[in-house]
């Protein structure tokens, strides 16, 4: 497997050159991953990467090539170098499970380790972090929007084709079904589907050979596009063809609410009641929610999805908050820059509930544990301890564990939290 090692910045090793040089590279230190705000009018974020991270982790290393590469650029000095020929992470990392939600100053993940090991990680923890929790957090508003209705992820053309694999494993952490991209679905286990494009119809003659064609090929359950042309004659065509067997139609392009509800009667008015309907076209959660009422079976989400819905990151930072000083002890520190100062020290975390099992409250604290408290939920939990991967947190079975983690904590916010509109977050951060 190749190293991960390079993914990173060229500031995270000079700083480690400059640390070994002084002796403070291995200074006990504890890193921590927040956001200071969410986006505006975002209610909550859902975090979502740790797995990825978790699993580029075991690769983090520098082989003969790497370092080559690094004395070829004069990047760092022989004596990080050497460090670095030998560099293996053994430290601890904890923090919110994927698919939890977050909210601003949320101690999502805690790397606690040598100064030397930590800093290194930075780049590559929070390019992870930053786009995977900005595809969920989208993808839960979309699949609250949905409702019942099932979700697709069918964006891989308007990513990076890495980014698309990490999108769609995102997705379906935050609730959706079913993914195009078959990468995701060989490396997470994910349920992958898809059936045709405009350009497999216009390849004919005729419409009616496309059609079937693909019957022929795929059988009567297929879902076939039908507005390449005419959508009402492509869909009188499609049940002449299939019968009341026909699996669905696609809808990509128009006013899908009309277009929907006038095949939705087309298809009732040929006997074909359990025929489905999936629409497309740019959706994001508010498309989706003015959808709620149309004859819809199923949205596929592109574009939208891959991209945030227009907040491409979570604006998530790692900052040093505590360190071990001169006497061997840990004392926190922290910044004091004007609109972006931080809290020292390792922080712990706890949801309150109230009587009804609603939460009302994120609970941060740096000395108290809030998880001591009655009614709260312990929201940290340990991932690497001394370098040693626990297990349940990477590969499909990470996957499943925060779908499921996802679903229970998007249950425990009040109603409020499925709002579309601007608002604050939907419950308080509180230090204690």
């Amino acid at each position: 497997m190749a190293t991960t090692s390079l993914l990173t910045d060229h500031y995270e090793l000079t700083m480690l050159q400059a640390a070994l040089a002084s002796g403070t590279a291995h200074r006990r230190c504890t890193f921590e991953v927040f956001t200071r705000r969410l986006p505006a009018g975002r209610r909550y974020g859902v975090l979502a990467g740790t797995g990825r991270f978790l699993e580029g982790l075991q690769s983090f290393r520098f082989d003969d090539e790497d370092l080559s590469f690094l004395a070829s650029r004069n990047v760092v000095n022989a004596q990080t170098l050497k460090y670095l020929e030998n560099f293996r992470f053994t430290g601890n990392i904890r923090g919110y499970v994927e698919g939890e939600i977050f909210f601003p100053h949320s101690p999502v993940v805690q790397v606690e380790a040598t100064f030397a090991e930590a800093c290194v990680l930075e780049t590559y923890l929070l390019s992870i972090l930053n786009y995977d929790s900005a595809v969920a957090s989208a993808a839960s508003r979309m699949t609250a929007a949905a409702g019942h209705r099932p979700c697709i992820e069918m964006g891989s053309r308007r990513a990076h084709e890495r980014a698309a694999v990490s999108a769609a494993r995102a997705a379906a952490i935050a609730g959706f079904t079913a993914t195009s991209n078959l990468e995701a679905g060989r490396r997470y286990g994910l349920h992958t589907l898809g059936t045709s494009a405009h350009a497999f119809t216009l390849l004919y003659d005729s419409e009616r050979e496309a059609f079937e064609a693909q019957l022929q090929s795929l059988g009567a359950r297929t879902t076939l596009l039908a507005d390449t042309y005419d959508v009402e004659n492509a869909v009188r065509l499609g049940v002449e063809l299939a019968g009341e067997e026909l699996g669905g139609v696609r809808l990509d392009s128009g006013d899908l609410v009309a277009s929907a509800q006038r095949v939705r009667e087309l298809l009732d008015s040929l006997g074909n009641h359990n025929t489905k309907i999936t629409v497309t076209s740019d959706l994001d959660e508010y498309a989706i929610a003015s959808l709620a009422a149309a004859p819809v079976d199923s949205y596929g989400v592109g574009t939208r999805l891959v991209t945030g819905s227009g907040v491409p990151t979570s604006a998530m930072v790692y900052k040093l908050v505590e360190r071990e000083n001169t006497a061997g002890e840990l004392e926190p520190v922290a910044k004091t820059s004007a609109g972006k100062r931080s809290l020292g020290g390792a922080k712990q975390a706890a949801r309150r509930h109230n009587s009804l099992g609603i939460a009302t409250a994120e609970l941060i604290g740096t000395g108290n544990n809030p998880a001591a408290l009655e009614n709260t939920r312990d929201l940290i939990r340990d991932f690497v301890v001394s370098g040693e991967l626990l297990p349940g947190f990477t590969g499909e079975e990470a996957v499943r564990n925060a779908t499921e983690r996802h679903s229970a904590s998007l249950a425990e916010l009040p109603e409020s939290a499925r709002r579309l509109s601007e608002g604050e977050p939907v419950i308080p951060t509180e230090f204690i």
